[in-house]
């Protein structure tokens, strides 16, 4: 064999071996995003089990405004459901409920939504202030 035909041998190599390469690495992309997708129609399959369609409208509603707190909501849903804790289907009135009772835990735990920030101010004896009521 020549030198161009190893230089072809080792080129054609190189290449199957970047697109085998490619191919692996797009796969475990589709496989994650398979695997996010399934989670999600999980989530979706309980979320109908246990929502009425008017409370599952007001979810939906509440999706577009703040996806963060439609995503809490639904995460504490599914552990209710999971433990046990709802007897039956979660109507608008009772989620309503919840989104209080969220809420207020909000504003009790402090800053954790965006809620109050409170500043709290030390006045030192050696305050600069002071000095301009002495002219």
């Amino acid at each position: 064999m020549s030198d161009a035909d190893l230089e072809e041998i080792r080129k054609g190599r190189l290449a199957q071996l970047q697109q085998q390469q490619g191919q692996n690495s797009s796969g475990s992309g589709s496989q994650e995003e398979d695997r996010k997708q399934q989670e999600q129609e999980a989530r979706q399959s309980i979320l109908s089990q246990i929502l009425t369609p008017e409370a599952s409208d007001r979810l939906g509603r509440i999706r577009l405004v703040k996806e963060s707190r439609a995503t809490d909501v639904e995460n504490r849903l599914i552990m209710l459901a999971r433990s046990g804790q709802l007897r039956s289907k979660v109507t608008e009135d009772q989620l309503k409920e919840i989104l209080g009772a969220m809420s207020e835990n909000e504003e009790k735990g402090g800053n954790s939504g965006g809620g109050r920030i409170v500043i709290n101010r030390r006045k030192d004896f050696d305050d600069d202030d002071d000095d301009l009521l002495d002219l």
